[in-house]
């Protein structure tokens, strides 16, 4: 198990927790909305680190980004492992002709 298996567990164990003593559960009580809003906070503080070029704070970001992915994906009951079969599906495929596919 990777530690992006056991944290899409723990976000998924936190799903109907009290709000008062869980982050996750007070951000999957608030709704996919919410989440999705988070997640694209996060994102754009992992952007503006990776342009200052602060290896640290990008790294810091970048599994704030990690975390906030899955909890989006678990907001819409989407799950890693259908983003990994997803990734592994795409394996081996050149990315122009994948988003070529997509249109």
């Amino acid at each position: 198990m990777t530690v992006l298996d056991e944290l899409a567990a723990t976000i998924e164990a936190r799903r109907g927790g009290d709000p008062e003593s869980s982050w996750t559960a007070r951000l999957l009580a608030m709704g996919p909305e919410k989440c999705a809003e988070k997640f694209g906070e996060e994102a754009v503080e992992a952007v503006i680190e990776a342009v200052r070029g602060d290896r640290a704070r990008l790294t810091a970001e970048a599994a704030d980004v990690l975390y906030h992915l899955l909890v989006m994906l678990a907001a819409r009951e989407v799950t890693l492992a259908e983003v990994l079969d997803e990734l592994a599906r795409r394996e081996g495929r050149s990315g122009l002709a994948e988003k070529a596919a997509r249109r």
